[in-house]
């Protein structure tokens, strides 16, 4: 499958259609709980920190391309062809993840990550769909701890990851994934580049369970 074909194909919600029309489109909503390492001295002092993992996604697949052929700028039709499945966020403020970790023992954290921009790529496709992507995060995440200096994480960084995703029915779905995400270096206690890259907040690996609910929803293009 040809990235950049996928990449056009993501202009399909975008104002460059002549004639708007209705259109039902499936909408996936993802929520599950996940399980983050921030690897260096938070790992240390405490190896995993809970959230939840979010996703909201309008999914257009081959028969939904191929019966909604109008839809698509003339341009690009013949790409829709070519695609099994397109998948678009409707919107760059939905959250990717939530960090909800309460102080257990000495460390508690609670923070948010944003993934303004994302691309995937589906290695199978059916009931079993096994993904790789990757994207451009955004994290804000408060550390209070009573053996680290208390910090506010707030850092841009980029991502890879695998996803595979079992459909159950035509409605309901689970999917688990690993993601691992490098940041700008931050100290802990500050905002600055610690002086070692091993000794503040630089990788965070995710992992996570999501399940999923699909519906249609009428929209115009």
């Amino acid at each position: 499958m040809n990235l950049a074909r996928i990449a056009s194909l993501c202009l399909l919600l975008s104002p460059v259609v002549a004639a708007a029309r209705n259109v039902t489109v499936p909408v996936d909503v993802g929520v599950g709980p996940a399980a983050f390492l921030f690897f260096g001295p938070v790992f240390d002092d405490q190896p995993i920190h809970t959230g939840l993992k979010l996703s909201v996604e309008a999914v257009l697949d081959k028969d939904w391309l191929k019966k909604n052929q109008r839809a698509i700028p003339s341009r690009y039709r013949k790409y829709a062809k070519s695609v099994d499945e397109v998948r678009i966020s409707p919107s760059i403020f939905i959250p990717d993840s939530l960090i909800i970790s309460p102080k257990v023992r000495d460390t508690g954290m609670y923070g948010v990550t944003w993934k303004p921009l994302g691309l995937g790529l589906p290695l199978t496709s059916g009931p079993v769909r096994l993904a790789v992507g990757g994207g451009v995060l955004l994290t804000y995440a408060y550390l209070h701890s009573d053996t680290l200096a208390d910090t506010h994480f707030v850092r841009p960084g980029a991502e890879l990851g695998v996803d595979l995703e079992l459909q159950l029915s035509k409605s309901f779905l689970i999917s688990l994934g690993w993601e691992s995400a490098l940041y700008v270096p931050q100290e802990l206690g500050g905002l600055g580049l610690p002086d070692r890259v091993r000794d503040g907040i630089f990788h965070v690996g995710q992992a996570y369970l999501q399940f999923h609910v699909r519906f249609p929803y009428s929209t115009r293009l």
